[in-house]
């Protein structure tokens, strides 16, 4: 694996590879990112990958300053996983002058996660762009754990008529069902028990959805009230259209149940189709 920090370099590395497939990272990699790198591989004959902590999505109170950085263990992961080059640029390769130009998602970007990090997808869609240009793609791939992320930078592909097939990868979980990321780390031996009960309430949205139900409202409400009351801090269970996440409209099959709640230190999302 080649490891690139400059735009120059790395155009060069690419400019006769043919068909090009880009996971894009902010590394502190787990399995779920290595699962992406292997299904990119079936996707194109070079894989490239990027570490970036990209400061544009994150908000004042955030963690960006205190986000792991694990470049060295990060780099052995996806030389061991097959990635050809690596693009792993500073913010004066990537931001050489103040980011004046952004990519401005609709009205999604300021509803579920949105609402609660304002600005986020418009940091997503604008580095997400710039990547492309840089690396120039046949085929991207992003995991489905961020469901948002992935419709919005999808549809953000389409309407710019961007060459570039979007690949959804699937959630890897632990054994118990917790959804892998990169902020697991944070949570205590307490908290990482309990965290399991995330995806248990979403399985259960799931199944009576599947046996009929359709009061989606009250099936919201009782998640959040079963987390709340086991130490959690729920900002959002909601059934919405996997197209685009809108409100389901009568005779929509295609759902999807996300959420988002704080167990401690980080906060925790997820999501699972139905």
């Amino acid at each position: 694996m080649i490891i690139h920090s400059s735009i120059p370099d790395l155009r060069a590395a690419l400019r006769n590879c043919d068909r090009i497939v880009f996971v894009p990272t902010m590394g502190n990699l787990h399995a779920g990112h290595i699962a992406l790198m292997t299904q990119a591989q079936a996707h194109g004959d070079t894989v490239v990958a990027s570490l970036f902590v990209n400061r544009l999505q994150f908000g004042p109170n955030e963690d960006f300053d205190k986000y792991p950085r694990t470049f060295a263990a990060d780099c052995e992961k996806l030389e061991a996983a097959g990635v050809d080059a690596l693009f792993a640029p500073g913010e004066d390769d990537l931001y050489p002058e103040v980011q004046q130009y952004h990519v401005d998602p609709p009205d999604i970007q300021n509803q579920l996660e949105g609402k609660f990090r304002p600005g986020h997808f418009r940091g997503v869609a604008t580095v997400v762009l710039k990547l492309f240009n840089i690396v120039q793609p046949q085929v991207a791939v992003f995991g489905k754990k961020d469901y948002q992320q992935l419709m919005v930078l999808r549809n953000m592909t389409r309407q710019l008529a961007l060459p570039i097939e979007i690949v959804g990868g699937d959630t890897v979980r632990a054994a118990d069902g917790l959804a892998l990321s990169s902020r697991n780390g944070y949570l205590t031996a307490d908290e990482r028990a309990e965290a399991p009960r995330l995806y248990r309430v979403l399985s259960g949205i799931r199944a009576a959805i599947r046996g009929g139900e359709q009061d989606f409202a009250k099936l919201e409400q009782a998640a959040v009230i079963e987390l709340d009351s086991h130490g959690w801090q729920t900002d959002y269970v909601a059934v919405r259209q996997q197209s685009d996440l809108q409100v389901p409209q009568a005779g929509n099959d295609s759902l999807v149940v996300l959420a988002a709640s704080r167990l401690g230190i980080p906060r925790l999302i997820d999501n699972i189709e139905i």
